[in-house]
């Protein structure tokens, strides 16, 4: 078996790692499959590049649906562990919703990308009007969504906030339950602080698995959302905005690591008051 000789979450992080190699390989085939059709504009090859593009975005999306699956089945045996991952650095333990990213963030990334490429657009004008001939890749991009398009987006942008805040009463309500009977009495009339107790693994089982449903939810409405913004984007739309967030993820665990090390170089006087000044 592939896990044979790993414990849980060595398998989780296994998981994790493989999936964060293959959006690594995804990036380039995008930018790839990008690049192709953005050079074919306005021939007879752009229908056909279009549909390498649908094609490629489909298996993403069956990506995400894969991974989601593996993290189902693995967090039965263990569901706390995605909530703030080993694996994952402080940074992105910080920004963690579910044991992922919020799937409203899909549609910041659309506002963000459609607001800097529209700036760029911009920019390529001007310059064309002062004689600048600009010869990058034509190609339709988030820069150039449609009324229509910004409305679906926008009504399904509504939808999914309304479905995230319930989710989190749903967490929020397993996590004052930590506070209830039988945890909370057990505590207090135990004469030594955390002895192994029988009441105690059970009610804690019983909220691993509470725990593994609703990561199991979040993971499913992450999936969702992905697909369904996909379906309103053209093909290059789809192919730019999927780059972009594979592009986002990569680097906010690069980034993390960057500062965990640089926190971890970071020599603090001794004598110096909580706070204090950093050694030069």
């Amino acid at each position: 078996m592939e896990n044979k000789g790993k414990n849980i979450e060595q398998a989780q992080e296994s998981c994790y790692q493989q999936w964060m190699s293959l959006q690594s390989q995804r990036v380039p085939e995008l930018k790839q499959a990008l690049a192709q059709r953005r050079t074919h504009e306005g021939t007879a090859d752009a229908a056909a590049d279009d549909n390498k593009l649908r094609e490629l975005t489909q298996n993403i999306i069956g990506d995400f649906k894969s991974y989601a699956g593996k993290r189902a089945d693995l967090s039965h045996r263990c569901s706390s562990n995605y909530y703030a991952p080993s694996w994952n650095t402080p940074l992105e333990n910080a920004l963690i919703w579910m044991g992922g990213c919020r799937p409203s963030s899909f549609f910041r990334l659309v506002y963000a990308l459609c607001g800097s490429q529209t700036e760029i657009r911009v920019t390529q004008f001007l310059r064309n009007i002062d004689g600048y001939d600009y010869s990058g890749g034509g190609g339709a991009s988030l820069s150039d969504l449609t009324a229509e398009q910004l409305a679906k987006i926008n009504v399904l942008h509504v939808k999914i906030i309304d479905e995230e805040e319930k989710m989190t009463k749903k967490v929020s309500s397993l996590q004052e339950d930590a506070a209830d009977i039988p945890i909370s009495t057990v505590a207090y009339a135990e004469e030594h602080v955390g002895e192994p107790n029988a009441m105690v693994d059970q009610a804690l089982d019983k909220q691993e698995e509470a725990m593994a449903t609703l990561l199991a939810e979040a993971d499913n409405l992450r999936v969702d959302t992905l697909t369904k913004i996909i379906q309103i984007l053209t093909p290059v739309q789809a192919g730019d905005f999927l780059m972009a967030g594979k592009k986002l993820h990569l680097s906010m665990h690069q980034w993390g690591a960057l500062r965990d090390r640089r926190r971890r170089e970071c020599i603090i006087d001794a004598g110096n008051d909580a706070g204090g000044e950093e050694e030069k």
